[in-house]
């Protein structure tokens, strides 16, 4: 660590992740995904909501009892036989955690839960201080946070700080706030709860609007020091803030954000894809830091720069993240300088007047097709005689940014005209 102030990251992808329609998973899933997260580095680790199934209190206590570095926490509603249930489920755990939860907006309470405010408060003091009889480390969320009165909000904080609550979790259940509001909301808190400074504030984050992320730095920024998040940022409805975008912001943005937190980087993608192979949804290609696109270039603008140096297009290195190299994607924006380093880097080095023979027909042929691969290339190269070739085994169907290969393409075309390359993809 750097000296920067900690920020405490929650994954929720075994419980509020698992929520996400077609994202269930079995109790050996679950544990598989646990152990992943460990060696991730997440401080906690919400394994589930116990009393909603046999087979989820199986998984929690499961995870609870194999994996001992985080926090393990389980989810119980303000109601005896739930807090029960998850101390159950915890028990086993090295480092124990009971999350209760009790909606605290009007909407909630009169149409959904049927009850008052003051029933509302004494509930959530109740499941609080039964939560504390169990183990010393209890977080309460107010349900629907930001779309509840304040001044209840700030009375039920209070009171559940007095019961024993040790984290105090904000919810913005419906993806409802904005950043600027969600940290009003925070700074709100820091000045009128009582006890306040003794609790650990955190931000839980939907993604109905699109601004998880971008509500958790606000909260973060006001003084939340726990966020709450997801691989992929699956979740109910749009989903849940981005671990691996929270995380990387932190890492990229210092600057702006000089915070730390205990993930290793570069294992992200790799516990991105192993979730992708769990639940068998796939991540969309254009997701920040972790899809397919994230370090994938087409452009020729762009392959040109990248070729010269990777910092013109990329802000991080794809192995920061755990993948293994920028990919540029040879289609109908490409440039030479692009093609010119695939041929070589398959064996062929051609010269000015064969590398034109070949990019003509890799434009016709990129107009038809959406992506030119690998034997579309040798193809090309194949129907000119004239073409001299130190012929080597194709890799893959897209370029990796590789130092060497590049430099010696570089050495190669450093007195051709450079310009066209600019005219594709502006």
């Amino acid at each position: 660590m750097s000296g920067r102030e900690q920020v405490k990251i929650f994954d929720t992808t075994l419980r509020d992740g698992e929520q996400s329609p077609g994202c269930s998973m079995t109790a050996k899933e679950k544990l598989r995904l646990a152990h992943q997260l460990d060696h991730l580095g997440v401080d906690i680790i919400e394994a589930g909501f116990p009393i909603a199934s046999d087979g989820d209190f199986q998984a929690v206590r499961a995870v609870a009892r194999e994996v001992r570095r985080p926090v393990i926490a389980a989810l119980a509603r303000c109601r005896r036989e739930d807090v029960e249930q998850a101390w159950r489920a915890v028990e086993g755990a090295a480092h124990p955690r009971i999350h209760a939860f009790l909606a605290t907006s009007d909407i909630h309470l009169q149409h959904k839960l049927r009850i008052s405010r003051q029933q509302c408060l004494d509930q959530a003091c109740e499941a609080v201080t039964l939560a504390k009889s169990f183990c010393q480390d209890v977080e309460f969320s107010p349900e629907d946070a930001t779309r509840s009165d304040i001044d209840f909000v700030c009375i039920v904080l209070a009171a559940v700080i007095e019961a024993g609550a040790t984290t105090l979790n904000l919810p913005d259940t419906v993806g409802y706030a904005v950043p600027s509001e969600y940290a009003e909301l925070i700074q709100t808190i820091r000045r009128r709860v009582p006890g306040i400074e003794r609790v650990t504030i955190s931000a839980h984050c939907h993604n109905d609007l699109g601004l998880a992320v971008a509500n958790s730095f606000a909260a973060v920024s006001a003084g939340a020091r726990q966020v709450e998040c997801t691989i992929n940022g699956i979740g109910e409805r749009a989903g849940n803030a981005s671990l691996e975008e929270i995380v990387m912001t932190m890492r990229v943005r210092g600057d702006r954000y000089p915070y730390e937190t205990g993930v290793v980087s570069e294992h992200l993608f790799p516990v991105s894809q192993l979730l992708t192979e769990i639940t068998g949804v796939p991540v969309q290609p254009n997701k920040a830091v972790i899809g397919r696109n994230a370090f994938a270039h087409e452009a020729g603008i762009h392959q040109d720069g990248m070729i010269k140096n990777s910092q013109t297009y990329e802000i991080m290195t794809p192995q920061s993240v755990g993948v293994p190299n920028t990919r540029l994607v040879l289609g109908k924006h490409s440039g030479r300088h692009a093609l010119g380093l695939r041929c070589e880097e398959l064996g062929f080095r051609l010269d000015r007047r064969e590398l034109d023979v070949v990019y003509r027909r890799f434009l016709a042929l990129a107009d038809r097709i959406k992506t030119v691969e690998d034997h579309h290339i040798l193809e090309m190269i194949g129907k000119k005689p004239a073409v001299q070739a130190d012929f080597g085994p194709p890799t893959s169907q897209s370029i990796n940014c590789d130092a060497n290969s590049t430099a010696a393409f570089l050495a190669m075309s450093v007195e051709e005209n450079e310009q066209e390359d600019y005219l594709w993809g502006v």
